[in-house]
């Protein structure tokens, strides 16, 4: 029979700790993948933002020397990211193979112009920004025409606002859901331990004395949800650099330190604080108030 018991003892005690380990990892693991979004938030937002392309046509006057010297120009530009000079001819084969059709048959010569792609670097991706940016390049009178899509710029800027907003909304209701969730699910296991802290404080233990190995024990299973919810935040970076390789989120280590640095931290002191209080509440209460 007491053998039983005991076992039942050490399996209802497993558990304990297994579910505030869950708690601690899932809640961490949100925090850690909220902390790496708003760190690599302006890198997101950059990364798309120069993926939106301006064009800069040049008039069928401009020779060679016009367009070497634009080429140079672009090259030691600070708000260029990476440019691409594109022949009427290569614009034209390209059509073909988009369209099906070689549009020069019907015309009888290539309409099209010489061209540069540019990308700009992303925080020149703002209307004030760019639009100072193509006053610029109209002053060269070789210039034809300038196209980039001005709504998506817009469009871009004013959500990153928004999402800005959302998510130090989120970031502070994900922390104190965090602090809730790890808080109650140490409480319930130190509620199982009751009458021992309150029988070891009648057998003349001092508080500290009693609160010294529930305050370890929680730092050890904050550790552990801590390690599991960096493990997690591991495999999220390397599955993200797959999706998407140009953010190179797993080369960011500065990054990626201060996140893992402030989940293992977070999990100590969510865990060390808790199960102070949680310690205190039952010392401070009288044997008839634990039934």
């Amino acid at each position: 029979m007491a053998s039983s018991f005991e076992t039942y003892q050490k399996r209802r005690l497993i558990s304990s700790y297994f579910s505030v380990i869950v708690s601690i990892f899932l809640v961490l693991f949100l925090l850690g993948a909220l902390g790496l979004f708003v760190i690599n938030s302006k890198k997101i937002t950059n990364d798309f933002k120069e993926n939106i392309p301006m064009t800069v046509f040049f008039k069928n006057e401009a020779n060679d020397s016009v367009l070497k010297a634009f080429d140079v120009e672009m090259k030691n530009a600070r708000f260029i990211k990476e440019y691409a000079f594109v022949h009427k001819d290569s614009a034209a084969k390209n059509n073909v193979d988009i369209v099906g059709k070689d549009f020069m048959e019907f015309l009888g010569f290539n309409p099209l112009q010489n061209s540069f792609d540019i990308n700009l670097k992303g925080d020149y991706v703002v209307a004030d920004s760019i639009k100072k940016i193509e006053r610029d390049i109209k002053k060269n009178e070789m210039v034809s025409e300038i196209i980039y899509d001005k709504q998506l710029v817009d469009l871009v800027n004013d959500n990153v606002k928004k999402i800005s907003f959302w998510i130090l909304v989120i970031s502070g209701f994900l922390g104190i859901v965090a602090m809730l969730l790890i808080n109650s699910s140490l409480r319930l296991s130190i509620y199982s331990h009751r009458f021992t802290i309150k029988t070891m404080q009648m057998v003349g233990a001092t508080k500290s004395f009693i609160r010294k190995p529930f305050i370890w024990r929680s730092i050890k299973l904050g550790l552990v949800g801590s390690l599991l919810a960096i493990i997690a935040l591991m495999g999220a970076v390397y599955y993200i650099d797959q999706l998407l390789p140009s953010l190179k989120l797993s080369k960011d280590y500065v990054s990626l330190g201060i996140v893992f640095g402030g989940v293992l931290l977070i999990g100590i002191i969510i865990t060390w604080v808790s199960t102070f209080f949680a310690t205190q509440r039952f010392l401070n209460l009288r044997t008839d108030d634990l039934y």
